[in-house]
């Protein structure tokens, strides 16, 4: 009698929830569901009522009335859409381009040890913890034409109305979405720097490169994942950006300052015109999905398999 043979045992593939190899374990596809349900839920369900919204006119009262391809149509003459758009892109363009170098410098700073670093960079981290409308609130009592700091150097500001000129509110929307989100990517590099091996610093300094060359050939490089995660971040919000501009500018002077995302708001609820807002909506969606996927793409961020930051 032969002796039993193993061979298809052996040549199975591992199921799910079983190990497939020393110490490792594959997890089983029930640990999914919970994350699934709540997807569906709570991201892919509003989306598609917000897909079939956008095909039709709704007030808010009643039932919708599908109206084909008419909210589209308007969207595309709608001149404000267009500018709103625009608007949009340099607002987050203009915050990607401030906020990622203030970052990378707090956060490569914070992840060192210098002195009262600690403490410093509780000071920093401030601002991460309100949330938008209540820093929204602050700084539009701060730069307040009548009775903020504005107001008291006219040699500085002029009128002290910053925000009655297209530029001058952009530029308001901007540093404050700078003052309060720069902590939050700031964390996200200090931890990306604490992760950067520490022999690659000491075989530049015995190389005999200074603190700026490790940080241009050995920091920017090591962080460049860590980089393309918080350029997403700051795209997709952004794109999004609403509370800021609702509470400082309220889109004004005239729409100067009406970005899509306050556009939509206006049209949905304040003009009752549930199918123009889903429309915009659908619209944002796409746009920062696409966005985010060429920077996933074109960064070869995908394609990363180290598992050390930066490799």
């Amino acid at each position: 009698m032969s002796a039993p043979s193993f061979a298809s045992a052996s040549g199975r593939r591992p199921r799910a929830g079983r190990r497939t190899g020393v110490g490792v374990t594959r997890p089983g596809l029930v640990w999914a569901v919970p994350a699934t349900v709540f997807f569906l839920l709570f991201a892919l369900l509003p989306l598609v009522l917000v897909a079939v919204l956008s095909f039709t006119s709704w007030d808010g009262v009643g039932a919708p009335r599908f109206n084909g391809l008419d909210n589209w149509t308007e969207l595309l003459h709608d001149p404000v859409m267009t500018q709103s758009v625009w608007l949009t892109l340099v607002l987050t363009a203009a915050g990607v381009l401030v906020q990622t170098p203030v970052s990378v410098l707090l956060g490569v700073w914070a992840a060192g040890h210098q002195r009262n670093r600690a403490v410093l960079s509780a000071v920093f981290f401030i601002p991460l913890l309100l949330s938008a409308t209540a820093v929204s609130v602050v700084w539009r009592a701060i730069l307040d034409p009548n009775f903020g700091v504005p107001s008291q150097l006219t040699w500085l500001f002029g009128d002290g109305n910053l925000m009655g000129s297209r530029s001058g509110a952009i530029a308001v929307l901007t540093f404050v979405g700078m003052w309060q989100w720069t902590p939050m990517h700031a964390l996200l590099y200090q931890g990306g720097a604490r992760a950067i091996p520490q022999v690659l610093y000491q075989a530049a300094a015995i190389d005999g490169a200074g603190k700026f060359r490790q940080f241009v050939h050995i920091t920017l490089p090591q962080l460049r994942n860590t980089m393309i995660t918080s350029v997403i971040l700051m795209l997709v919000g952004g794109l999004t950006t609403f509370d800021t501009v609702l509470i400082l500018t309220q889109g004004g002077p005239g729409t100067d300052t009406t970005n899509s995302a306050y556009y939509m708001y206006q049209q949905a609820f304040k003009s009752f015109d549930f199918g123009s807002g889903s429309a915009i909506a659908l619209v944002l969606v796409v746009v920062a999905t696409l966005i985010s996927l060429a920077v996933v793409r074109f960064s070869g961020y995908d394609k990363m398999r180290g598992t050390t930051e930066g490799l």
